[in-house]
């Protein structure tokens, strides 16, 4: 993969793709950027299993230790590139999350319906913090087939909140989420620029 700076002309958005662990963080980084991905994976070790549970994810063997790193950029609608800041999953490794965070001007909650409850505290997190957060539902083969207003009824989230399925494999895909969370994150700004404008 070519690396380059990003063109001049665009604007820059740090955005956080957070999750429970083994929900395709990793993966949607690296579908969709434009740069070869800084990745910090380690080897799963035996002695893990007391801290990590691999229930549903049996065939994972590998972690994010401290983050991953993506960039993509595009042109249409509006000129902008994407810093992609992916978070660890396991809770033992949720204190970079506050760093990781810092001068990000929103989020994208990945989760895997085998085990929704794994992205329940992501998105709490970015409530708490008032960052705007979009929900994307990864698809993995062969698993349990919910309905959006399930898995919002499950989240607990507002209705402004976007909720859609995406395929962490597939760079159109997660390009898709990353559109959604920028139109959210310019709604809510206009939002409020429009209330202390009255």
């Amino acid at each position: 993969m070519t690396q380059f700076p990003p063109p001049a002309n665009r604007a820059i958005a740090k955005l956080v793709i957070a999750g429970g662990f083994g929900v395709g963080k990793t993966t949607a980084i690296g579908s969709v950027s434009d740069i070869t991905p800084l990745r910090t994976e380690e080897v799963l070790t035996t002695q893990s299993t007391a801290t990590d549970s691999l229930h549903g994810i049996e065939d994972k063997t590998t972690t994010t230790v401290a983050c991953d790193y993506g960039r993509v950029g595009w042109d249409d609608p509006d000129p902008v590139e994407l810093y992609l800041f992916g978070t660890p999953g396991q809770p033992r490794f949720w204190s970079f999350w506050h760093d990781l965070c810092e001068g990000a001007l929103g989020a994208v909650v990945l989760a895997d319906t085998r085990r929704l409850e794994s992205s329940f505290p992501a998105a709490d997190f970015f409530e708490q913090r008032r960052l705007p957060f979009v929900i994307a539902i990864n698809r993995f083969p062969g698993t349990e087939t919910r309905t959006l207003p399930e898995i919002r009824e499950a989240f607990d989230v507002d209705e402004q909140v976007p909720l859609m399925f995406c395929d962490a494999r597939n760079a159109d895909s997660v390009a898709g989420v990353l559109l959604t969370l920028v139109q959210h994150i310019t709604r809510i700004t206009s939002a409020h620029s429009t209330l202390l404008d009255a």
